[in-house]
């Protein structure tokens, strides 16, 4: 914004009130103009939070009357906001544009303006000078948005809810506009654009070799705008802890230990900015039948002697589903590993890993008469069979 536009502002219309407004008064308007065009009030309304802006700057500079007494000598000194020479004006010319920097830029406190001496001396370090301190840098920009805090909690997950999916209920505390003061800081709703970032929120700082670095201010702690009366609550913070409890739904398929990321809903953004994000951090109970390895899911199922050296089919329990029944082929040793397609746990493309059926053959500890001749007989027709043969052998040959 140029210097110009500063002089040609009315801030009087701005606030809409009359020239000769009283104190009371200009606080009464910008108290009202605050409250209905403030960006809390109005998220994502760029063209409101322009609007407060102005507001907020007519404010500061009619708020406070030794700067509203220069603004009123400045705009009486160049007629409403532009210089405008008559005919015949500077120098005898006649009308003609000029730059109100040529103006004073080179005036060192002498020499008039035109035919006339006098008119602008006094005013030799420029523009700059005679109204920095009005102004400060140059007048408000727009605050740039701030985005939300990250938020991190943590659930625990049955088994049952790990695999398929659940919305559980999670009450987290986070940083949000406080309540108190709308989000303003200011204990009447009026806060003021900050005079050292000009409403920014940032100020700049040489870095050296040409370039500038860019830090929050400090005086405002990067808002932008600074309460005349800190609210109790927030301290003129304009945020305060709060505390909400959210449903967030847990996709299916999350592990122990996994770290899921909620975009959006974290703590609320300031001046239009985005909310933060949600990690959540998910323990699942251990399962008294199930494990898991990945997207499949495992069980140990026992079986006889029998149905390991026989053959035969046996029935195997899923997760929260109908048994599958699977055939055992003659002869399957212990430990062996069938697979049960599709009763895994589900994947992020909506499919199901398998269910890894590890067997187990269980040694009967008590036999019946009829089961102990049963196993003699047996053992008496194995006679010269030796399972450990290979054994010996593979270990002498070593």
């Amino acid at each position: 914004m140029s210097t110009k536009d500063f002089v040609e502002k009315d801030y009087y219309k701005v606030l809409g009130v009359p020239k000769d407004a009283t104190e009371a008064e200009i606080k009464k308007a910008y108290r009202k103009l605050a409250r209905e065009y403030h960006p809390d009030a109005n998220k994502g309304d760029a063209k409101a939070e322009d609007r407060f802006k102005e507001i907020s700057e007519a404010n500061d500079i009619l708020g406070d009357p030794k700067r509203r007494k220069e603004y009123d000598e400045a705009r009486s000194l160049f007629g409403n906001g532009g210089f405008r020479p008559g005919p015949g004006g500077p120098g005898g010319t006649g009308n003609f544009n000029f730059d109100l920097g040529d103006l004073f830029g080179g005036a060192q406190g002498g020499g008039g303006a035109g035919g006339g001496g006098g008119g602008a001396g006094g005013f030799g370090g420029g523009l700059g000078d005679v109204f920095g301190g009005l102004f400060g840098r140059g007048g408000a920009t727009r605050a740039q948005p701030r985005r939300g805090q990250d938020i991190e909690s943590e659930v625990t997950l049955s088994f049952t809810e790990a695999v398929e999916g659940a919305t559980v209920p999670l009450r987290m505390s986070s940083q949000a506009p406080c309540k108190a003061c709308s989000g303003t800081g200011d204990r009447d709703g009026t806060p003021r654009v900050c005079p050292t970032c000009v409403g920014t929120g940032q100020v700049s700082r040489g870095g050296g070799g040409g370039f500038s670095l860019t830090d929050p201010c400090v005086e405002c702690r990067g808002r932008g705008l600074i309460a005349q009366n800190p609210c109790e609550t927030c301290k003129g913070s304009g945020r305060a802890r709060s505390a909400r409890t959210m449903q967030v739904r847990i996709p299916a398929g999350v592990s122990d230990s996994q770290r899921i990321r909620l975009r959006g809903k974290g703590a609320p953004g300031e001046t239009g900015g985005p909310a933060g994000d949600l990690y959540v951090v998910v323990h699942v109970d251990a399962h008294p039948v199930f494990g898991r390895k990945g997207d499949n899911l495992t069980v140990t199922v026992p079986v006889t002697l029998p149905e390991a050296a026989l053959g035969g089919e046996i029935k195997v329990p899923t997760l929260g589903g109908p048994p599958v029944t699977l055939k055992l082929p003659p002869g399957t040793p212990n430990g062996r590993t069938m697979r049960a397609r599709g009763k895994g746990a589900v994947r992020k493309d909506g499919t199901r890993g398998d269910l890894l059926v590890t067997v187990e053959v269980t040694v009967p500890q008590d036999l019946s008469d009829t089961a102990r001749d049963a196993l003699e007989s047996y053992r008496e027709a194995t006679v010269g069979e030796d399972p450990r043969a290979e054994l010996f052998k593979a270990a002498k040959g070593a």
